[in-house]
């Protein structure tokens, strides 16, 4: 019953875990996505908040990999 108890610890540590290696593969993607452009990570974030945009890090980060023409068009607005 050992091996019992050790899985639920583990499996409680890694959903708490995933939500953050999560957020940092989004944050990745961005800062990939941007450097294109000029900036880096933490210009377009502080960019984006300045203009009012409101958009998750998830959506952005699909938007640059799924959708190119649409991130370049938010990352225009913000210049």
């Amino acid at each position: 019953m050992q091996w019992l108890q050790k899985g639920q610890t583990y499996a409680y540590r890694d959903r708490r875990n995933k939500k953050r290696e999560f957020r940092s593969l989004w944050i990745i993607r961005i800062n990939a996505a941007v450097r294109e452009y000029g900036m880096n990570y933490s210009q377009f974030i502080n960019k984006l908040n300045v203009a009012g945009i409101e958009m998750n890090r998830k959506v952005l980060a699909d938007l640059a990999l799924n959708n190119p023409e649409a991130f370049k068009a938010i990352v225009e607005k913000v210049k």
